[in-house]
């Protein structure tokens, strides 16, 4: 195993309709079955909280790729993360749309930039060939 930079920690109970918390507190939120296409305040899903993972480790690996070109952008990411029926077993899967907004370059330069951060961020390469990840670049 790598060296370990960094480790977190959090504990579920009662699957989807239970409850997630963290070591430190800072989350602790009921789980509920997501009804449909539409978002709940009742409590949160693993979809939700793996999109703001993953859109948070993107756009941190993006601005990394960006100062390590010199390049000084503004970005803004969302993470749409689906739950699909597999229909190769009857059972269900993930899908990752990550829309990618950067501003302060040319659309050239933000879709090698944005791609540069798919094959650097943790996220992508634990996602790389398991699940379909889609990349909308844009620019403003």
């Amino acid at each position: 195993m790598a060296e370990v930079m960094f480790t977190s920690k959090a504990t579920a109970e009662g699957g989807r309709e239970g409850h997630v918390k963290s070591v430190s507190g800072v989350v602790d939120h009921n789980l509920v079955m997501p009804k449909g296409d539409t978002a709940t305040t009742e409590g949160t899903n693993p979809e939700e909280l793996f999109a703001a993972g993953y859109a948070a480790c993107f756009d941190g690996a993006l601005n990394l790729i960006a100062s390590k070109a010199d390049k000084e952008i503004d970005s803004k990411i969302t993470a749409e993360v689906s739950l699909l029926k597999d229909p190769s077993d009857d059972g269900f899967k993930l899908g990752v749309n990550l829309e990618v907004s950067i501003q302060g370059v040319s659309r050239e330069e933000a879709e090698d930039l944005a791609h540069k951060a798919h094959d650097f961020c943790p996220y992508s390469k634990a996602t790389r060939d398991n699940i379909d990840v889609s990349l909308n670049v844009t620019t403003g």
